[in-house]
C-alpha cells in the first residue's frame, strides 16, 4: 500500500467514524428523549395535521412490515452494517464514504434498539416516535432514507465508487 493510499484510508476511516458517531448520538439521544418525554404523553402535536410525536415500539420494518420476522431483520441489519463498513473502506471517493457512514449510523441505531429492547434472541423492537400521519419513524430511519436518496444521486451523477470505476472515468 502506497503512502497516498494509506493517507486516503486514514481519512476515510476518520470521516466514517465521525459521521457514524454523530448519527448514532443523534439517533440514540432522541430515542432516549422520546422514552422519557412521551411515555405517558400519547400524541404530542408538533405541526398540527402534519407532524406529531407518538411513542411506538416497532418490531418490524417501515410501516410495521415483517413484524413476525424480527430476528431476520436484525440479522439483515447486522450484515448491512458490515457491508457498509467494507464498502466505505474500499471506495475511492469521499462522497461515498460520507453516504455509507450515514447509512451505517441509521442501520446500527435501529439494530442497537433491537438488541437493547429484546425479550429473546434478536427479537427486539425499535423505538419510533416521529409521527408523519402515515408512518411513525425515528432519526435512524431519516438517516437511512437520506442515504438511500444520496446513493441514487451519486449513481445518477456517475460518481466513481471503486478503482475500476476510476479506470472507466479516465477513458
Amino acid at each position: 500500500m502506497t503512502v497516498s493510499q494509506q493517507r486516503r484510508l486514514r481519512t476515510r476511516v476518520a470521516v466514517f467514524a465521525c459521521i457514524a458517531i454523530v448519527g448514532l448520538i443523534l439517533d440514540q439521544g432522541t430515542k432516549l428523549w422520546a422514552l422519557q418525554a412521551l411515555a405517558d404523553a400519547g400524541t404530542v402535536p408538533v405541526i398540527p395535521g402534519l407532524l406529531s410525536f407518538t411513542l411506538v415500539f416497532n418490531p418490524g420494518m417501515s410501516l410495521g412490515l415483517f413484524s413476525s420476522a424480527t430476528w431476520a431483520i436484525s440479522l439483515l441489519a447486522a450484515v448491512a452494517c458490515v457491508l457498509l463498513v467494507v464498502g466505505a473502506l474500499k471506495t475511492v471517493r469521499l462522497a461515498w464514504t460520507v453516504v455509507l457512514s450515514v447509512a451505517f449510523s441509521g442501520a446500527l441505531g435501529n439494530l442497537i434498539d433491537r438488541v437493547v429492547y429484546a425479550d429473546g434472541f434478536l427479537n427486539g423492537k425499535v423505538v419510533d416516535f416521529i409521527n408523519y400521519g402515515w408512518s411513525v419513524g425515528n432519526v435512524a430511519d431519516i438517516l437511512l432514507v437520506g442515504a438511500g436518496i444520496a446513493v441514487v444521486l451519486l449513481l445518477v451523477l456517475g460518481v466513481p465508487f471503486s478503482e475500476s470505476d476510476l479506470g472507466e472515468e479516465r477513458r
